[in-house]
């Protein structure tokens, strides 16, 4: 393929990620690591590489957007972030104890089971139907989210539980090499009860600092060409922005539905990827 073709279809290809990943929390990745190494052969830790430069162009460029109009929970973001870096670490030591493959089937099934419990239909209600968690009054986790007639309140609940799924969020994501975006979204939106434009606007906040980390690392180990992180960055930069815009005027079923199928993916391959010991 001539490099000019190669690099236009690869940065249309990063927007359609980009677009994908503002939507729905998760990440660039999820769509571009598969597309780069099953559709334009490129090796696996290039992929991987140029994925991580792309989820921090996600976060920055949904996440101001996000900001802006208000609804990320910075201090919902800043508190899980906690959890999810102690995962990571423990993730990590874990690697040499513990067989990638079988945990790798063990989360493809949990991300099934998510998606089926995701696109169900929930009460809108977002805690104002039940008495204050004590522990999110005290760390000042309640907020609002903008709605069409106007910001509406919500109550963040199950504070502990929501800190133990980040935490298993970061441990996965240090054992496995994935991005934590589908557990971080599923804590705060089946766990802690955040609206659902919250929960994927928060992890798209979040998930900038644990790519962060992650892209150092493969960084120093010469695995980010920048022939190729250039076209993957610019196209997922320019995805997420037009994402940012959707998402407003989007209907929260919409974006369960286009979640749901996105994990439903997510899960099928991690599976056929840990049966077939690619993990």
């Amino acid at each position: 393929m001539h490099l000019l073709s190669f690099t236009l279809l690869v940065c249309l290809s990063s927007l359609l990620a980009g677009f994908l990943g503002a939507l729905t929390g998760l990440g660039g990745g999820v769509v571009l690591v598969p597309v780069l190494t099953l559709i334009f052969k490129v090796d696996i830790h290039y992929a991987i590489g140029a994925s991580l430069v792309s989820v921090i162009a996600t976060s920055s460029g949904a996440a101001a957007a996000y900001l802006r109009e208000g609804y990320v929970n910075m201090r919902i973001g800043m508190f899980l972030e906690i959890a999810t870096c102690i995962g990571a670490l423990v993730g990590a030591y874990l690697t040499g104890v513990v067989s990638p493959s079988v945990i790798g089937v063990v989360f493809g099934f949990a991300l099934l089971h998510a998606a089926y419990a995701s696109s169900r239909p929930r009460s809108e209600e977002w805690g104002l139907d039940q008495p204050p968690d004590r522990l999110a009054t005290y760390l000042r986790m309640n907020g609002t989210c903008p709605t069409p007639e106007g910001p509406k309140p919500y109550r963040a609940r199950s504070i502990p539980l929501g800190f133990g799924l980040m935490t298993l969020a970061g441990i996965l994501s240090g054992l496995l090499g994935i991005g934590s975006g589908a557990m971080k979204v599923l804590a705060m939106d089946q766990a802690m009860r955040l609206p659902f434009k919250v929960s994927t606007t928060t992890s798209n906040f979040m998930i900038g600092v644990t790519a962060a980390t992650g892209a150092g690392v493969y960084l120093s180990r010469g695995y980010i060409d920048p022939g190729l992180a250039m076209p993957v960055m610019l196209g997922v930069l320019a995805g997420s922005v037009l994402g940012a815009k959707l998402l407003p005027s989007a209907s929260t079923k919409q974006l369960r539905t286009v979640f749901s199928a996105v994990i439903v993916v997510m899960g099928l391959q991690m599976i056929y990827n840990s049966l077939t010991g690619r993990l």
